[in-house]
């Protein structure tokens, strides 16, 4: 039980120390599929900063890449995703996901996700994104992302093993060099009860990163309010490497309005025939790929921001009004809707469209199991890096990379058993007071945000790196020592955690001399003739390596003590 403390001028509640079998950190569906791969063994707590439905997965509309079709093959699948990847993926992670598609999905099927379904046959309806030369686009209309959570939820919170924390953001792991114990494991995480106001200390036998990417960090992006990178800061900070940084997706059909809030334009819409276009009707994809408006997210996006600085253009046009109007209602219903609140029909006129940061292809270092380079420390999803998304991810292998990954950490924890929970020290905000103003978060939350927009977009010079570089350093400078003087709340940690994010993916460009997937650098137009990663790791880090068979073509830079 907790207790009520008088400190200072106000009324505070005394910290909670909590054991938990699996702490998993994060309420999208990589955290979803490894809590009901786990709870019918173990104890499983989610913490999450808002509520479980905010979370990237949530919004993705798309669906789920799986061969499905007999005229399809897995084989084509890895050569779809090792192309989109530009020679970055590692392919046994490319292999394992492939492979483990059908199931993932019949596992959905197994839980009574509504997909849609052709109304002849009752089979799954398969569409077709960028990048890939088949119909496997598994789907729930145009919002596959909310069926699947939807459906999901349902089975965390009715699950007597699960526990759920909603309004908890996590601060900071617990690790071993923290608390004197093996340096090389994590022993759970120091939690902010948003609502208590208060830090608790959570003690696991396994902790589970499943807290998403980072398109906070920048100024505009399709992601919801809870991508600010936190998993990814957290895990650096603890000693962990992290990989790929550089490789931001920005898709390429963000609908472009002032009250729109970031809303997606999903690639199916090009899939089933939407063509973008000039403001004078002119099409432009064909002057860029072969493959036009089906090509991949890297290439459309370059192609529409090029158009955009070389005519002076706010935007470039979405059109699928050729197509039967009854279709595109079928098909869209949820765009067709969002679109028509705000003026435009999109079965009479094409849609306003602009590129924005969507995906973090690099992240946290995992192996084929989600194991980090500390021990009991796992990463799942977006905010891992595994090799599968290389310099640019295809089109709907994101969620499939939760249900396969998920699966795979669940089964590592399992096979691991538990392991006895040591005395953890309890947070100590004791020589820190409440803070006296809060404008320096606000400030600083933009200019970083602005910083990386301006500096660290869709194509990237060394000057623009380094005028980030610079601006990044001193804000962290002005974060940290609020940090250390203030007690924690949830706009601090954020900002805290995404500045470090912002260092981490500027770095890794700076150390990237050629253009590559998703990353585009006018100093350096070339590839390089080995593509290599880009791994950060830290120095007097005890973390062991988490590196694959095809570790030989890695880079690593010890940048940081």
């Amino acid at each position: 039980m907790s207790s009520v403390i008088l400190a200072g001028s106000r009324l505070r509640l005394q910290s909670l120390m909590i054991t938990t079998d699996v702490l998993i950190i994060g309420s999208g569906l990589a955290a979803f599929t490894t809590a009901l791969h786990l709870a019918d063994s173990l104890q499983v707590t989610i913490v999450t900063k808002k509520s479980l439905v905010d979370s990237a997965s949530d919004w993705a509309q798309g669906g789920i890449a799986a061969v499905l079709d007999s005229m399809d093959s897995l084989a084509s699948h890895v050569e779809d995703t090792l192309e989109a990847g530009a020679g970055l993926c590692h392919r046994a992670a490319v292999e394992q996901v492939v492979a483990g598609a059908p199931e993932a999905i019949a596992w959905l099927e197994r839980l009574h996700v509504p997909f849609t379904r052709e109304e002849s046959s009752g089979h799954l309806h398969l569409t077709r994104e960028g990048g890939h030369s088949a119909r496997r686009i598994v789907h729930a209309t145009d919002a596959t992302g909310h069926a699947v959570q939807v459906t999901l939820l349902d089975r965390v919170r009715q699950h007597p093993n699960i526990k759920v924390l909603e309004q908890h953001i996590a601060v900071d792991l617990i690790t071993g060099a923290r608390i004197g114990l093996d340096p090389g494991r994590c022993y759970g995480c120091y939690v902010l009860d948003r609502e208590r106001d208060h830090v608790d200390t959570w003690i696991a036998s396994h902790t589970v990163l499943a807290t998403g990417g980072a398109g906070k960090v920048y100024l505009y992006t399709t992601n919801p309010d809870t991508s600010t990178g936190d998993g990814i800061a957290m895990a650096w900070r603890a000693g962990c490497s992290v990989a790929n940084m550089e490789f931001v997706q920005f898709h390429p059909t963000c609908l472009y309005h002032p009250h729109a809030k970031s809303f997606l334009i999903t690639e199916a819409v090009r899939g089933e025939g939407g063509l973008l276009r000039l403001p004078d009707g002119e099409r432009f994809m064909q002057n860029y790929d072969a493959r036009a408006e089906l090509a991949p997210r890297d290439i459309v996006a370059r192609a529409i921001d090029s158009e955009m600085k070389k005519r002076g253009i706010d935007c470039v046009y979405l059109d699928i009004s050729h197509k039967d109007a009854a279709f595109i209602r079928e098909h869209f219903p949820n765009i067709h809707q969002r679109c028509l609140s705000l003026g435009i029909d999109m079965t009479r006129e094409p849609i306003p469209v602009v590129p924005a940061a969507h995906y973090t292809c690099g992240g946290v270092v995992v192996d084929l199991d989600a194991r980090t380079g500390l021990d009991r420390l796992y990463a799942v999803g977006e905010v891992s890096h595994t090799g599968l998304h290389g310099a640019n991810r295809l089109a709907s292998n994101s969620l499939l990379e939760c249900l396969v990954y998920g699966k795979a950490a669940a089964r590592a924890i399992l096979d691991s058993g538990p392991m006895q929970l040591p005395k953890v020290p309890e947070w100590d905000d004791s020589r820190v007071a409440d803070a006296d103003e809060e404008v320096l978060l606000a400030h600083n939350w933009e200019e970083l945000r602005r910083a990386m927009w301006d500096y660290v977009g869709i194509v990237r010079t060394d000057k623009r790196l380094a005028r980030a570089a610079r601006r990044i350093s001193l804000l962290q400078e002005e974060i940290e020592e609020y940090y250390r003087s203030f007690r924690v709340s949830n706009d601090l940690i954020e900002l805290r955690n995404l500045s470090m994010t912002a260092k981490l993916i500027v770095r890794s460009a700076q150390l990237r001399t050629e253009s590559r997937g998703l990353h585009t650098s006018l100093d350096y137009p070339g590839q390089l003739p080995e593509p290599m990663d880009t791994v950060l790791h830290q120095l007097r880090r005890s973390a062991r390596g988490v590196y694959d068979a095809e570790d030989g073509r890695r880079r690593h830079f010890s940048d940081w003590d």
